[in-house]
């Protein structure tokens, strides 16, 4: 019989181990040294994402010490005192390869992190002034800066609108999803509004909005099972003024931006599937628990040996495929075959996907009843994973990859997926 004294001193063990914190001094020098910093970070992230999750709280202390680290260097122009070059997805690549170090120190972070990073790529090519680009650059390489994508409209009250006034405009209306929110000051959401164009003609425009600016209302409702410290409230933007040069008219998605934010979500699903196998092996090492009494350990279980090394195929092939995937973008430019490489990442985001499940719901089978006590909270991988697995079906991109593969052509991404249109 295990008592609750013995689930307290071993959740002591796991959850509350201290971790030393890098102390940096200068920006990271290369994306080498950009994926080495999260790795360095990644217990100390961990540990922190242990009390996120338990109590449903924006992960402050954890998007300090990454902006501390200088990691958004890596989606900062080289003009601009970055490391990315080329196109808009130039290096793309390292930059998820970072992104699933955090992510799978904690769910909520990574996605958070990522979330400042595809925005990040957004506005350095958007057509701001190069006076904003230089705030924002050292805002995001200095001084901690996080950015949220405000854009979903989904269940609010109608599209978030904007109006000229002398010297810039006003925002108004309610987003309902706007992850990353949560830290509140001076971040910035880049809120999707519509207005009229110089023409007089309805068109979609963008404004930057600082979250401590008057008349922006959060409303504190996420409240998920999982993904808790993402904090994606709904916020209400009452008569928000936004001044010229902070706002900019919305040009046509660059042709690899759908891949990229595929490639954002597979990582995310990838991340936490890593975060729950190193949480299970720790687990399993510390407990050394047989699966059956004919067994003297799980160092000589066979049958946990199998499973263990199932978990981690699957997982190494997800990475593996994501990592190739990446790498195949950022080097993309005007001769590359974007519908092909759509496909490429519906399938990359199915594959990590299944192993990111599987590995946070096998989690319990080989480390075993106790595990589940919420002194470790072992179950929230699996929570992170099913939270933002739903947010698309699996189904319907198996749908569409399975038609291409039989016809040779891109079916019409309108038919399987709400707002995906052609391709």
């Amino acid at each position: 019989m295990t008592t609750t004294k013995q689930v307290s001193d071993l959740s002591d063990q796991v959850s509350d181990q201290v971790s030393t914190v890098p102390a940096w001094t200068a920006l990271p020098e290369s994306f080498d040294e950009v994926v080495s910093r999260a790795k360095a970070l990644r217990p100390t992230l961990s540990d922190l994402g242990f009390d996120v999750d338990r109590h449903g709280t924006d992960p402050t202390e954890g998007m300090r010490l990454l902006g501390e680290a200088g990691l958004q260097r890596a989606n900062v122009p080289v003009e601009l005192g970055g490391l990315w070059s080329g196109g808009p997805f130039g290096d793309w690549d390292r930059v998820i390869e970072t992104a699933l170090e955090v992510t799978a120190a904690d769910g909520s972070m990574g996605q958070c992190w990522a979330t400042t990073a595809i925005q990040a790529r957004e506005l350095m090519t958007a057509p701001l002034p190069t006076e904003t680009k230089q705030a924002l650059a050292h805002e995001l390489m200095h001084d901690a800066r996080r950015l949220v994508a405000s854009n979903a409209e989904t269940g609010g009250t109608g599209p978030v609108t904007g109006r000229r006034v002398t010297d810039g405009i006003i925002v108004t209306g309610v987003k309902t999803f706007n992850t990353n929110s949560g830290g509140g000051g001076r971040d910035l959401a880049n809120v999707g509004v519509r207005m009229p164009d110089a023409d007089g003609r309805p068109a979609r425009h963008h404004a930057l909005v600082r979250l401590d600016a008057p008349g922006v209302v959060p409303h504190g409702n996420w409240d998920n099972m999982g993904q808790r410290g993402t904090v994606s409230q709904t916020i209400a933007y009452h008569e928000v003024f936004v001044p010229d040069g902070w706002h900019y008219p919305a040009a046509r998605s660059d042709r690899h931006f759908l891949q990229a934010a595929l490639s954002g979500h597979a990582m995310l699903l990838q991340g936490i599937g890593e975060g729950a196998f190193h949480a299970m092996i720790d687990y399993i090492r510390r407990v050394n628990r047989p699966s059956m009494p004919m067994f003297s350990s799980a160092a000589d279980d066979v049958l946990m040996h199998r499973q263990i090394g199932e978990i981690s195929a699957a997982l190494s092939a997800g990475r593996a495929y994501l990592l190739q995937a990446c790498h195949r973008l950022a080097q993309a430019d005007e001769s590359t075959d974007s519908r092909a490489l759509v496909v490429e990442m519906f399938k990359v985001k199915v594959a990590c996907t299944a192993a990111a499940l599987d590995a946070s719901a096998r989690l319990h089978d080989l480390t075993g009843a106790r595990s589940t006590s919420n002194g470790y909270r072992l179950d929230r991988f699996w929570r992170n994973a099913r939270t933002f697995a739903s947010h698309d079906s699996v189904d319907a991109k198996n749908a569409f990859v399975g038609a291409y593969e039989l016809t040779g052509e891109l079916p019409d991404g309108s038919r399987y997926l709400p707002g995906l249109g052609k391709l």
